[in-house]
């Protein structure tokens, strides 16, 4: 193990499980170079990682440090361990982990700069396009990609570094360049355990025939189709009777470049304090909704509020949505602006001002543009589905050289939670963006819209 003395304690472990093995104890799966492993030490409270990387109870080594220290250390399963997992796996099918989705009737949209992509799960693929005529009349140009056939999925894919389970949908629009056959889809969905069934993207792979892409958490609890999320493997050394929670030399080693760091980051830690100061009032604190990473919330906790205070903070821009998903975040204030913003412990908070409110720029923007679309009731009926509002004046852009702007849809979105919200963006173009704000809480105002698309609280 030459050449190990800058990371000492993983070399160790890694040591370790050889002589455990040349030791005729358990098998162990090889260990390369190529594999990043980061070593933990979670104490005795704890539970394995259900998604990412697999984990046994079993599949461990007892480590023992130069002062006689012991820690029982769990490894990942690698590769081998993966396979020999989804040997043994006998719980749901894909289709069985997919059920719930395709029976609670609900729909997943893509929004572009041009076309609409509506994904009702077990049903159909709609691809449309609304334009607003003279007089207010609205013009749908839509085309069906597929409709659920009662057929059998196709084969399941083997070998894959992202495994996806397809659902083949037909009987579509015909389509005029192939003498009017059908248009067809697959639609692929892929393990993700932070996903709200969101459409990842919509490809036309050949003339009318589609490839669509939906990540879900249902696939994550199946083996073969779990999200293989880090690059890094953890290794979770827990401390046995008599040895402390971490390694005494390895405290004293973390402390020492703790001093190092210490002139550096409290300076950082008051810049920090005051941007958030600034930011953040007390009505924009952003608060998780239930257990899921992704979405957050402003002003307070969303269940003490009725819905009529709800409406009223949220219309007039005291009551702030937070979302995204990976690096950016984005906060949205109705009637205010729309940021898109970064926070990291080391750096602090790098923010862009992606657009901002001016009611009659949006008014001159609604008169070519449609503010509201509507869709048609089964009796006959129409209601509004969405509004959509202009923010410009945004930050400007070092591609474009021209300010930021973003067009902010508010669609209804009905769920079993009453207050669920969904927030992404998009940016069809350089510094142009779409902001997608979803929630059963848009529901209750969108009838309220006037001809520019602008919301009162209901009478």
């Amino acid at each position: 193990m030459r050449g190990c003395r800058p990371r000492a304690l993983l070399c160790g472990l890694l040591a370790a499980a050889v002589a455990v093995a040349a030791g005729g104890g358990r098998a162990l799966p090889h260990l390369s170079d190529d594999v990043p492993f980061r070593v933990n030490w979670p104490g005795t409270e704890f539970s394995l990682p259900t998604t990412g990387v697999l984990y046994k109870e079993d599949n461990y080594i007892i480590m023992t440090t130069v002062d006689k220290e012991k820690y029982k250390c769990i490894l990942p399963l690698i590769a081998s361990g993966n396979e020999e997992e989804e040997k043994d796996y006998k719980g749901p099918t894909p289709g069985e982990l997919l059920e719930p989705l395709f029976k609670q009737s609900s729909c997943s949209y893509r929004i572009e700069s041009y076309w609409t992509y509506e994904v009702c799960h077990g049903k159909h693929i709609r691809q449309y396009h609304e334009e607003k005529e003279t007089g207010q009349k609205i013009n749908i140009q839509e085309y069906y990609l597929g409709n659920m056939m009662m057929k059998n999925p196709l084969s399941e894919p083997e070998g894959q570094m992202t495994p996806y389970y397809p659902v083949e949908m037909g009987n579509g629009t015909p389509c005029s360049l192939r003498q009017n056959l059908p248009r067809s889809s697959t639609v692929m969905y892929i393990c993700h355990p932070e996903a709200k069934h969101e459409i990842l993207s919509v490809a036309e792979v050949t003339t009318c025939e589609y490839e669509v892409v939906i990540l879900t958490p249902l696939l994550c609890n199946h083996p073969k189709y779990r999200f293989r999320a880090s690059p890094v493997n953890d290794i979770f050394c827990q401390s046995l009777p008599g040895s402390p929670l971490k390694p005494h030399n390895l405290e004293q080693l973390e402390k020492q470049q703790e001093m190092m760091k210490m002139p550096f980051r409290r300076v950082k830690e008051e810049e920090m304090h005051s941007t958030k100061e600034e930011k953040f009032s007390s009505i924009h604190k952003p608060v998780a909704v239930g257990s899921h990473q992704l979405l957050t919330v402003g002003t307070t906790h969303i269940s003490k509020l009725t819905d009529d205070q709800l409406i009223k903070e949220f219309l007039s821009g005291s009551y702030c949505f937070h979302g995204g998903v990976g690096w950016w975040k984005y906060e949205f204030c109705y009637g205010k602006y729309v940021h898109q913003y970064h926070e990291d412990k080391e750096s602090g908070k790098t923010s862009v001002v992606v657009g901002t409110w001016n009611k009659e720029e949006h008014i001159e923007w609604s008169k070519k543009n449609a503010a509201r679309t509507y869709y048609l009731k089964e009796d006959g009926t129409q209601t509004v589905r969405m509004v959509s509002h202009f923010y410009g004046n945004g930050d400007v852009c070092d591609l474009t050289e021209k300010p930021r702007q973003v067009t902010v849809k508010l669609k209804c979105k009905e769920s079993d939670s009453p207050h669920a919200v969904t927030i992404y963006m998009l940016e069809p173009h350089s510094c142009q963006y779409i902001l997608g704000v979803e929630s059963p809480v848009i529901c209750k105002i969108l009838d309220t819209a006037d001809e520019h698309g602008l919301l009162s609280v209901p009478s």
